[in-house]
């Protein structure tokens, strides 16, 4: 049917010149239909005159050639129709081959990628990246085996002793006294600076000295 409409070769230019040339044919009717209204028009205006002065015939004539022109008119209305189907037909034709021929290209498009890549080659690869993650695996294992000394360690008795040191330890912290309340400040009087606080650990010359300036203060 559509090597019919367009032709085998370059069906989309011929189906793009033949809508070109429907639409000029259906633009030439409708300039003969416009013509040919006005005609009409024309027709009834004469009857018109013809009436007013009384020439009976003469406005029979001019109605009869306003019939005449009005089944051209109809005519032309009528060829605009099958004019208009026709390209309505022509279009959804088109439509439709191209519509083929994107599916076409698509099913042979997959059918290449298809042969490229088999099922077969599908669970082969897929075979071969679960062998290499099972080596992975196994790497990480051996590395993560302890090895020498370390691999003689008895996992349970290091948690007892952790435990026993951890009990130990909250012990001690109950048994220890509460601690002093902070000693109240000392007010110093006015217009006196506060003595330095003294070293822990100083010498016997360092505590002579301090003694004395505490006592030049007084």
């Amino acid at each position: 049917m559509f090597n019919r409409l367009f032709g085998k070769p370059n069906q989309e230019t011929n189906a793009l010149s033949t809508l070109d040339k429907l639409n000029e044919t259906l633009e030439m009717l409708e300039k003969k239909e416009k013509v040919l209204l006005k005609k009409a028009a024309a027709e009834v205006e004469k009857a018109k005159e013809f009436a007013k002065g009384k020439d009976k015939r003469g406005a029979i004539n001019c109605l009869k050639r306003k019939r005449m022109y009005e089944q051209q008119i109809e005519q032309l209305g009528n060829f605009q129709l099958r004019i208009h189907d026709q390209m309505i037909m022509l279009e959804g034709a088109k439509a439709t081959t191209e519509t083929v021929d994107a599916l076409r290209t698509g099913a042979a498009a997959m059918k290449a990628m298809q042969k490229a890549t088999s099922i077969d080659d599908v669970d082969k690869t897929m075979d071969e990246i679960n062998e290499q993650t099972e080596n992975m695996k196994q790497i990480q294992e051996a590395l993560s085996t302890p090895i020498g000394a370390a691999a003689d360690f008895d996992e349970d008795e290091l948690e007892a002793e952790l435990e026993e040191l951890e009990g130990a330890e909250l012990e001690e912290q109950l048994l220890q006294p509460a601690t002093t309340a902070p000693a109240a400040p000392v007010q110093v009087p006015a217009g006196r600076q506060p003595a330095r606080p003294v070293p822990q650990n100083r010498t016997a010359e360092e505590d002579e000295l301090a003694a004395l300036q505490a006592e030049m203060a007084l």
